[in-house]
């Protein structure tokens, strides 16, 4: 990596042409105020507007507050600049509030707060007050850049596991069918023809950086953007303000419970991203209500905007239709069926069941990938996928179905999904000669590394076994640390614990909480289970243990470009790490 730490090479001039759309991206001049206080008023969020002076804005006093100009957003009060409007949101491990005089102090004439601070603290600030600075930002942002996907064919893709390579088969479709498409993902960021890995640690960015990459989109030409939308996400209204088109679920299992508290306020954050398909809301709302509870609030919420019609950017110049495509074959698929319904828009559904709309069979592995027949309300054809794993038939259904949805040539569409290469870190095969096989994937949750490991038993070879190298965030869902553990004991004949991403809390004791379950499905500590905190060393392990036929997984990482820590971020890029790995043990 540059010092910069972006990626050398061809990935690094893709990055840097990136950063400067989305430069290009941030408006320039000034906006008046009274815009920004229309807009959350109407929104339901605005509480009061006190005068620099600490007054209540009335009257002539509110004309001149209105008067006022903003430069620039921020809820960061390092990247304050005069004349900004800085969002005070109270977060995990720090509050905003907290940093409204250093806001101040680097000229932030306008405060977004939800407790008034002292006129003697924040002199000469306006203070904008609302109910909840982390629901307003996303107001903030979509006024301050201007509503980019107003006039965007948005589409939706949520779910446990799968939405980053059904993102990428989804741009890759569309654009086969003549629709210019861009992307935000974990894994990936599109604006036009420029296509570079995130430089995110996150899917969904926060508000602001999500609608300043919505309006690079917008202005690269392109009619359409697939946007991955996590439950933290649409939970904490990070795509507050976006008008929806299109909502796709993937499936739905155990995953950030630490945060959203149970199964079904998990579940309900990810169906609010169909509740957004209804006519009567793109506001900001609702959905806040789904950390910790059953989120029985709807995500349009009171002061929801009707939303406007787009633009009819669909070959032949149809008009974007609204509609939900859901997984037939996750339990919960009545859930988000219902979720469609009642939004008044379109369900597709998609699976092996035979009641499914998109309908796969005779699914079958070739040399370079997948086959499988698939049945949809307008035909049948071929699906032809240059990928490894079974469960990537699943993410094309889901793809084919949009198609369906926006009445897409199905012979492009195919073509599309035909071509697409995969995703970096998504079931990534690395050979450099070595009699065994070595995969990269992102699979993180416990029933990920089930399928993938399920799916990886196909290419072990004569007296080969799977080893599998993986760890658990920290700071994260708890609960599911000693269930990997399982899911990987029982599949493998080698399981290495590693770091993923502590963050604050103690290596060792993720790693001891992962080996509990590993332990219980029979493995001994010290002979077919090591626990390796340095990650390059027991990549490294694992390799120099594998022997031929076998097949090495290293999971949890995929494209992630750090290991985070309490106190560091460490760079990282767990392709080139095990290639720098096969190397050292004299392969390639």
């Amino acid at each position: 990596m540059s010092a910069d730490g972006l990626r050398s090479g061809p990935d690094e001039v893709a990055e840097r042409a990136l950063l400067a759309r989305l430069a290009a991206a941030e408006p320039r001049g000034v906006k008046p105020l009274s815009g920004l206080v229309e807009r959350l008023r109407a929104a339901g969020r605005l509480r009061a507007v006190i005068g620099p002076g600490g007054e209540p804005a009335t009257g002539a006093a509110a004309a001149a507050v209105g008067r006022t100009t903003i430069a620039g957003i921020a809820y960061d009060s390092r990247r304050v600049r005069p004349g900004c409007c800085f969002v005070a949101v109270p977060g995990l491990h720090a509050d905003g509030h907290a940093f409204v005089g250093a806001a101040v102090g680097a000229g932030a004439g306008v405060l977004v707060v939800e407790r008034p601070g002292p006129p003697g603290d924040v002199a000469p600030a306006i203070q904008l007050v609302v109910d909840r600075s982390q629901l307003a930002l996303a107001t903030v942002a979509a006024w301050w850049y201007g509503d980019p996907a107003a006039t965007l064919g948005v589409v939706g893709i949520t779910g446990t596991d799968g939405k980053t390579t059904t993102a990428g088969m989804a741009v890759a479709a569309m654009e086969a069918a003549g629709v210019r498409t861009g992307l935000v993902s974990t894994a990936e960021l599109k604006i036009g023809g420029v296509r570079a890995a995130s430089l995110a640690h996150v899917t969904t960015p926060e508000a602001p950086e999500l609608q300043r990459t919505l309006r690079a989109i917008r202005a690269a030409g392109d009619v359409a953007a697939i946007v991955e939308s996590t439950s933290h996400g649409l939970a904490l209204e990070r795509v507050g303000e976006i008008p929806y088109d299109v909502a796709i679920l993937t499936n739905l299992t155990h995953e950030h419970l630490e945060f959203h508290g149970t199964f079904e306020a998990y579940r309900a954050a990810k169906r609010s991203l169909f509740e957004r398909l209804g006519t009567g809301g793109v506001g900001s709302g609702g959905a806040g209500s789904a950390i910790g509870d059953a989120a029985t609030t709807s995500a349009t919420g009171a002061g929801s905007r009707v939303r406007t019609q787009k633009p009819a950017t669909l070959p032949g110049g149809r008009p974007w239709p609204r509609g939900g495509i859901v997984n037939a074959d996750d339990p919960n698929a009545a859930v988000f069926a219902a979720a469609t319904r009642d939004a008044g828009a379109t369900l597709l559904t998609y699976g092996a069941a035979a009641t499914s709309d998109v309908r796969a069979t005779d699914i079958a592995e070739t040399g370079d990938g997948l086959v499988a027949m698939v049945t949809t309300p307008r035909g049948s054809g071929t699906l032809r996928l240059s990928l490894l794993g079974r469960f990537n038939v699943h993410n094309a259904l889901a793809v084919v179905a949009l198609g369906e949805l926006l009445e897409l040539d199905p012979a492009l569409v195919l073509a599309g999904l035909a071509g697409f290469r995969g995703t970096r870190g998504r079931m990534e095969r690395i050979d450099h000669g070595q009699p065994f096989a070595l995969i990269v994937d992102y699979a993180h949750t416990p029933a990920s590394l089930a399928t993938v490991l399920d799916d990886l038993a196909r290419l072990v070879g004569p007296g080969g076994g799977r080893i599998a190298v993986f760890g658990s965030a920290g700071e994260r869902d708890v609960a599911k640390r000693s269930l990997q553990g399982r899911v990987a004991g029982e599949r493998c004949r080698l399981v290495i614990a590693t770091d993923e991403d502590p963050r604050g809390e103690d290596s060792m004791a993720i790693l001891e909480q992962i080996a509990e379950g590993a332990e219980a499905a029979g493995l001994r500590r010290g002979d077919d289970l090591q626990l390796i905190p340095d990650r390059r060393a027991a990549i490294a392990t694992a390799i120099a243990r594998a022997r031929a036929g076998d097949v090495v997984l290293l999971a949890g990482k995929g494209h992630e470009r750090s290991i985070l820590y309490a106190e560091t971020d460490v760079p990282w890029d767990e392709r080139r790490v095990a290639e720098e790995c096969l190397a050292a043990a004299g392969y390639g």
